[in-house]
């Protein structure tokens, strides 16, 4: 199949990979966690204080034992989902701290805010995942806020979800509320049940928080998806050749570290990075410079045989308008056509990571329903061509009335639920709205429609019993 954006050729990724090797071995990547020191210590790595030094030996020993593909088991096994290869996941907003109106206000998010996405997601046909800081939540004590989330997430959501990883203990809680819920912390070791997010500090380096929790969850085989946010110019080279090879580094240093602690514990292969806004020294996720990105990123897990996680519907908007919706089109679209497998900040991501809309969420979400419908393979069949309705309707004939078309006609195509589809006079007797005014309406529609999913009453109760009390101990 010919696609004009192949932006590697395999002697680039070959090239790419040896100057990560040379960054690896001569430079080496600090990890700010004892604990991750001793790790490397004692399997035999060459460390100078908290830098440690990996041989190509070293990665393609790691790479030996991280899973393609794996499955993530939800709270409702109708829901878990598999990720890698063929099989791909959207995922909604993480970190924002702000709720963006569609008017252009921002204020500080709240729990409520939280919970209402988690209702979202659980009433989306779209969204396979729930995530985790869907927005931060202002209202509640900082230290506690990720039990809150926690929480919420397994609680009103029966979809897989993400963990906590702000601090080592909050990995550990995760770990512990998860045993809670599929019959104890040794289980997890047999089946993956949600993922943590691990951001290296760029240029090479972990975090304490991040080194802790990727150990954490490598105890216990719970996937972590090691992904930088780069800034070209800034944090990592201007040019992206060299962007390429320094993400690529931190990126296999910290599979490498996984592997150590639990050899078969799944990494999806991600980047955010983009360029810097050379005026104003901002991050620019808007641009055509990080669609290219995250089409190199997507080819570089392949050839490490990794899932990948890229993209989503990212935007420097700060409200849901024209710029919004072509710059969100484009990363998402970019990101799936090219083979990401983990595509968090799906839906109602604004102004460069710094809020959430959740009338942008369900535009965004109506769009990864027409991405899914757009890369569904088209079956070619001889009673899908049908030769003989063609000649049965012949020449300057009409297929209106066709059997077929009576049969498939309210299947054949997406059926969009938000775009407006309407001719012009029918849109005007109907209030003329915008579509960030028609999501503001289906917005009040879907939350008043939610269900709570059935739970174990002695699980939720544990579950409270557990964030009661270390709330408490914090």
């Amino acid at each position: 199949m010919y696609d004009r954006m192949q932006t590697l050729s395999q002697d680039d990724l070959t090239r790419i990979h040896n100057a990560s090797v040379r960054i690896l071995n001569e430079t080496g990547v600090a990890f700010n966690d004892p604990e991750a020191i001793e790790i490397f210590n004692n399997n035999g790595f060459k460390t100078e204080g908290k830098t440690v030094f990996f041989t190509e030996a070293d990665v393609a020993k790691a790479l030996e034992t991280t899973p393609a593909r794996f499955k993530v088991t939800a709270r409702n096994p109708e829901k878990s989902v598999f990720i890698g290869e063929d099989d791909w996941v959207f995922v909604p907003t993480y970190g924002s701290p702000f709720i963006c109106t569609r008017t252009g206000e921002q204020r500080p998010g709240t729990i409520q805010d939280y919970d209402n996405i988690c209702k979202l997601v659980q009433t989306s046909e779209h969204i396979n995942m729930n995530g985790f800081k869907n927005v931060e939540p202002g209202d509640v004590p900082t230290e506690t806020a990720y039990l809150d989330m926690l929480f919420s997430n397994i609680i009103l959501c029966d979809k897989p979800y993400m963990g906590s990883t702000d601090t080592r203990q909050a990995a550990r809680d995760s770990i512990e509320m998860a045993g809670i819920i599929f019959g104890g912390k040794e289980k997890l070791k047999e089946m993956p049940v949600m993922i943590g997010l691990i951001n290296p500090l760029s240029p090479l380096q972990f975090a304490d928080e991040m080194a802790g929790s990727i150990i954490e969850y490598a105890r216990y085989r719970q996937p972590v998806v090691i992904l930088n946010m780069i800034m070209a110019g800034t944090s990592g080279p201007i040019r992206l050749p060299g962007l390429f090879a320094l993400m690529n580094a931190e990126i296999l240093a910290g599979l490498v570290l996984s592997q150590l602690v639990g050899p078969g514990t799944p990494v999806i292969y991600g980047t955010t990075s983009c360029p810097t806004n050379m005026k104003t020294g901002a991050a620019s996720i808007g641009s055509p410079e990080t669609y290219i990105i995250n089409s190199a990123t997507t080819q570089l897990a392949r050839f490490y045989n990794l899932p990948c996680r890229t993209g989503g519907s990212l935007t420097d908007a700060l409200v849901p308008d024209a710029q919004a919706l072509a710059e969100g089109a484009l990363t998402l679209s970019t990101s799936v056509r090219n083979g990401a497998n983990f595509i968090l900040h799906s839906c109602g991501m604004m102004g460069t990571y710094i809020g959430t809309c959740l009338e942008k969420w369900l535009i965004d979400e109506e769009l990864c329903g027409m991405v899914r419908r757009m890369l569904t393979p088209v079956e070619i069949s001889d009673e899908e061509i049908n030769v003989d309705a063609i000649k049965n309707v012949g020449i300057g004939g009409t297929y209106l009335m066709d059997p077929t078309t009576l049969q498939c006609c309210r299947t054949a195509f997406y059926e969009n639920n938000l775009y407006s589809k309407q001719e012009h006079s029918r849109w005007l007797n109907a209030g003329g709205k915008r579509i960030d005014e028609v999501a503001s309406d289906m917005l009040v529609q879907r939350l008043a429609a939610y269900e709570k999913p059935a739970i174990d009453p002695d699980m939720e109760t544990a579950l409270a019993e557990f964030v009661s009390r270390r709330k408490q101990q914090v």
